[in-house]
């Protein structure tokens, strides 16, 4: 029988309320001051203030245990011990018996219907997608309609030609679009289109890129697209793993707070893993397709803008205009300091990115000098 090792609440709690700045510094790391926080130089999308720490560019983050086993690739004993300078657990034995593991679903396209008049109605005359696209990806068999609900279904292919994932689209106009994933889909390869151009196109639904694709559409072959089926980067990465002549990533999430955050952690993500050349282009309503509805007279679901960056913009539209006045303020310093403790709920927000504390941070500083 195996041994597992037990370790007293205290314990735990004393391994977790570790100082994480000083535990780095005895492993030899090193760390640069980032306003309250501390930046890991080894992973400088790391950030780190007392016991906790947040990875920007995963989304994730945690207490000093978590820590450990994340970055040092131990396991949950051994990140106890650790943190606690020697100090062992008691061992216990452990029982033979199994836990048998979840069986992970086969993946099966749904049965095709005899033909697709539902969704060429669907995507034509309610999502007003060009016939010419729409046909293009049929005859690429990356669109079709299923034969028992009649959803429209969008495949994405592995390298080799087989189909690895799907996402199905309800087609009925009267009541609430069904989407989900067929069971088995892997989502690293989700519906997408590789062209010959260095640019690739990112979008949250495959509606979201058709839309765009027909707005855009003057030599729309040439380049990259692939929908997320969320706010998820792992098709994103994929694409750019297996196509080396992709080198500028263009961002086109929806305009909503959700698809705010993503294109600023998806940003931290590609700089992290090199790519220099990043963009955004944001629909003016809410996401592609209304764009495109707008244009045939529907009115559209407007953006949400998202409410930590509009309070960004207007603390650094204040800044700028002390900065123009400074001289005319009677106590620049305290005035300064105000502004200061408003900026760092918004710096020490796990959602706020690199970029946007620099630029508070350079704001801020240009009205003490």
């Amino acid at each position: 029988m195996a041994e597992y090792v037990h370790f007293t609440d205290e314990q735990k709690q004393r391994a977790n309320s570790v100082d994480l700045v000083d535990f780095l510094r005895r492993q030899g790391e090193q760390l640069i001051r980032s306003g309250r926080e501390w930046r890991w130089k080894r992973h400088d999308s790391v950030t780190i203030r007392g016991n906790r720490w947040f990875r920007h560019s995963a989304g994730q983050g945690g207490l000093a245990i978590d820590f450990v086993q994340e970055f040092y690739g131990l396991s949950f004993p051994d990140a106890v011990t650790l943190l606690l300078g020697g100090e062992q657990g008691m061992a216990f034995r452990q029982s033979d018996k199994k836990v048998p593991e979840a069986e992970r679903k086969e993946f099966i396209l749904p049965e095709a219907a005899d033909n697709m008049r539902r969704v060429y109605a669907y995507l034509l005359k309610q999502r007003y997608i060009d016939r010419d696209v729409l046909t293009h990806f049929v005859r690429e068999k990356k669109i079709y309609e299923d034969k028992e609900y009649h959803n429209v279904v969008f495949v994405g292919y592995d390298e080799n030609g087989t189909a690895r994932h799907a996402h199905k689209r309800g087609t009925y106009s009267n009541a609430a679009g069904y989407r989900g994933n067929v069971e088995g889909s892997d989502p690293k390869y989700s519906f997408n289109y590789i062209g010959t151009s260095s640019i690739l196109y990112v979008f949250e639904a495959p509606i979201d890129m058709l839309s765009f694709i027909t707005l855009h559409k003057n030599g729309w072959q040439q380049h990259s697209y692939v929908a997320l089926d969320g706010v998820a980067e792992h098709a994103m990465l994929h694409v750019l793993s297996k196509n080396m002549h992709i080198k500028n990533v263009v961002l086109c999430l929806d305009h909503d707070p959700a698809g705010i955050e993503a294109s600023r952690r998806f940003t931290d993500i590609l700089h992290e893993k090199g790519y220099a050349y990043i963009s955004y282009l944001q629909p003016a309503c809410k996401d592609w397709n209304e764009d495109l509805k707008a244009q045939h007279g529907i009115t559209p679901i407007p953006a949400k803008p998202h409410p930590k960056l509009e309070a960004c913009k207007e603390l650094c539209g204040e800044i700028r205009y002390l900065c123009s006045h400074i001289k005319s303020v009677k106590n620049p310093h305290e005035m300064l300091m105000e502004h200061y403790e408003k900026a760092v709920p918004l710096m020490q927000s796990s959602r706020s990115t690199d970029r946007q504390k620099a630029v508070l941070m350079e704001q801020l500083l240009s009205m003490a000098v």
